[in-house]
């Protein structure tokens, strides 16, 4: 059985050291000075009337959000197109491809695919004033075109009245127990952005033998990173080997027998960026949408709503759960995420059986 891993030299391959990170590499002058939210925005904006986001958000989470925005400038609708991240790559690139251009602002949980949009020059540099004021470096494009929206992690959970605190998996390794076998669920990379972030992570930690072994447990795939906590919440999974962490914090939050487990090798992390195109129908509309969505407003909503995680220095993390800077987690590393996605999404394909 071969315990393969991504070697350096695969990961950045056709890029640079620099270039490792989704943030890390410039590719024009400078990034535009920033833009505050002014009257004379807002005006423009409400000429326009809507905005069209895309987003591989939870639903529930992407229309509060949007709510949240239409309450404070009246006038202006959100519509919002969830669907998951792979999903919204493919369904942008058709639609460019037959000159259709309908998405204003885009989200993923995929942060390579802002990569390619970026090479391919169809985002527009733009620079939010919290974004300027208020975001780390590393949490920024240099050139201006997107920022870290919301970050996530992806790590292991199970359901409380199906396993005991003592007996529950504490890493990675963990869940090639034979215990668990017929008792996992997992996301697929080839449509949720989260799961290939983390399938990339994981194969570059552990190799590709860890997967091997981890098909041999019969493990329930379901399509969205938000699917997996829904199974433990439901009783039909014990153990998700991955998903949302803010989707298990939700449900514990209401009532749901469910809680994360912070693996010891180290959590995923999964940034979500947000980025406008240069051919939006809707410009004003979504330069206004892009720069609420990094307010500390816009922020800690997705905190104490969506227990997401954010970047924005003024923000604040809900009472009781752990602090991001006290978790163990996994470097990131979009643009090898880029480079090993399609070859991650056919050998996951032909290990797993789907």
């Amino acid at each position: 059985m071969t315990t393969e891993k991504l070697s350096r030299r695969d990961v950045l391959k056709g890029t640079t050291a620099a270039a490792a990170s989704v943030f890390a590499q410039p590719l024009r002058a400078a990034a535009p000075e920033a833009t505050a939210i002014t009257p004379a925005l807002i005006d423009a904006a409400k000429k326009e009337g809507k905005v069209v986001w895309y987003t591989s958000i939870e639903l529930l989470l992407a229309e509060r959000i949007a709510k949240s925005f239409e309450a404070k400038f009246p006038g202006i609708a959100v519509r919002v197109e969830r669907t998951g991240a792979e999903r919204v790559f493919q369904r942008i690139g058709q639609e460019y491809a037959s000159r259709i251009y309908a998405v204003d602002v885009v989200n993923s949980s995929d942060a390579a695919n802002f990569i390619t949009w970026k090479r391919e020059g169809v985002l527009a540099p733009f620079v939010p004033e919290d974004v300027a004021r208020h975001y780390p470096a590393d949490h920024k494009d240099p050139d201006g075109m997107f920022a870290s929206f919301r970050v996530s992690l992806s790590g292991i959970a199970y359901n409380t009245n199906l396993v005991k605190p003592a007996e529950a998996p504490a890493s990675f390794s963990d869940l090639l127990d034979p215990k668990w076998m017929g008792k996992i669920v997992k996301a697929h990379p080839g449509y949720s952005g989260t799961a290939m972030t983390a399938t990339f992570k994981l194969v570059r930690e552990l190799g590709w033998g860890y997967f091997e072994k981890l098909a041999k447990q019969r493990v329930m795939q379901v399509q969205s990173a938000t699917d997996p906590p829904k199974k433990l919440a439901l009783g039909e999974r014990a153990v998700m080997s991955d998903g949302g962490e803010y989707n298990v914090l939700q449900l514990k939050e209401s009532g749901g027998p469910v809680e994360m487990v912070y693996p010891s090798e180290g959590i995923p992390v999964v940034v979500g960026p947000n980025g406008l195109f240069k051919a939006a129908p809707n410009p004003n509309a979504a330069r206004l949408f892009q720069c609420y969505s990094f307010t500390a407003e816009c922020q800690q909503l997705i905190i104490d709503v969506g227990a997401l995680r954010s970047m924005h220095a003024l923000v604040k993390e809900k009472p009781g759960r752990r602090l991001f800077r006290e978790i163990k987690t996994m470097k990131e590393d979009a643009a090898g995420v880029e480079k090993m996605g399609e070859e991650i999404k056919a050998r996951y394909a032909k290990l797993f059986g789907v």
